[in-house]
């Protein structure tokens, strides 16, 4: 494809004290309707940018909490679990078994998208300039049916991106087509779950797609899981690898990451497994400089997402 400047065209040198962020060049004409509204921060405030949030059934009442807590846009995703409804051990446990089946990659009725990618097209309709969104990609699909499935979602002007991409165990290869569609249309970032079941080669196996689609950002969810480590070396190999630092199982992690990588590291909920409050607690208590803050907290989601 031949690459064009347009008026609007997304590069993103953004600075964060001695260090700057690789520029982005997307090329933005491919998909005309992708324009999320990413608000920019100023010298008197900086936006924090929560990059992987789930659609949950009390979202607002959580989002004028997570706006108490300093959390100004949050980037939704859909879902097909909704833990946060559970009252009992048992409920929870209910709702755990059908994540299983999620994330372990079960093949499932395409159907079975419909009503989540509803829900969240509506939370986006009722939150306009809170909240942002990516759209759900079903792996199981074949590439025809894949793309017109993405293509209506990303249609809202609210999205931004497709995600979280869910493949069974060992075969992270198979979220490709989804990054090469991620690619047709100017450089999406896309979202892939990195927390368990997944495996150290899925990681690899994001890290080798990301090689073959340098303008494709692609996002390690949950911080890699059980292999952030792994994770953190990777993106410092590859310029389009990045880190969503929610449900980090180990702080001083977390904190050689900013320091090593600070261009590549983003602040994630992973909400409702997570908490937004307490994962925001995490890098202020392991983050110190100001630069390196801002830069996790805002201005790497925003060159990432930004339209």
């Amino acid at each position: 494809m031949r690459a064009v400047t347009p008026a609007c065209s997304a590069s993103f040198p953004i600075s964060i004290g001695p260090t700057s962020l690789p520029v982005l060049d997307l090329d933005i004409n491919v998909k005309p309707y992708r324009h999320g509204d990413i608000p920019i921060k100023t010298e008197e405030q900086s936006v924090t940018i929560d990059i992987h949030a789930h659609v949950t059934e009390d979202l607002a009442t959580r989002l004028a909490a997570d706006k108490r807590a300093g959390i100004d846009l949050t980037v939704l995703l859909s879902t097909r679990v909704h833990p946060e409804r559970a009252q009992n051990i048992d409920q929870v446990r209910a709702e755990f078994a059908a994540l299983q089946n999620v994330i372990a990659g079960a093949a499932v009725d395409p159907a079975t998208f419909t009503g989540p990618a509803e829900e969240l097209r509506a939370a986006l309709d009722a939150h306009p300039g809170r909240v942002l969104g990516m759209a759900a990609a079903p792996l199981s699909l074949d590439t025809p049916t894949l793309t017109e499935f993405i293509d209506e979602q990303l249609r809202h002007p609210a999205m931004v991106g497709i995600g979280e991409l869910t493949p069974a165990p060992d075969a992270g290869q198979t979220i490709e087509p989804i990054v090469r569609l991620a690619d047709d249309h100017g450089g999406l970032a896309v979202l892939a779950h990195g927390f368990a079941p997944n495996t150290d080669a899925d990681l690899r196996a994001y890290a080798d797609i990301a090689e073959r689609y340098p303008r494709v950002p692609i996002i390690v969810g949950a911080f890699g899981g059980l292999h952030a480590m792994l994770a953190v070396d990777l993106a410092r190999k590859v310029n389009n690898l990045y880190l969503d630092l929610s449900s980090a199982l180990q702080a001083f992690v977390v904190a050689a990451a900013v320091r090593e990588i600070p261009a590549k590291c983003l602040f994630g909920s992973n909400t409702p497994y997570g908490a937004p409050t307490a994962s925001l607690a995490t890098i202020h208590s392991v983050v110190d400089d100001p630069g390196l803050l801002t830069a996790v907290l805002h201005d790497n989601a925003a060159a990432l997402l930004k339209r």
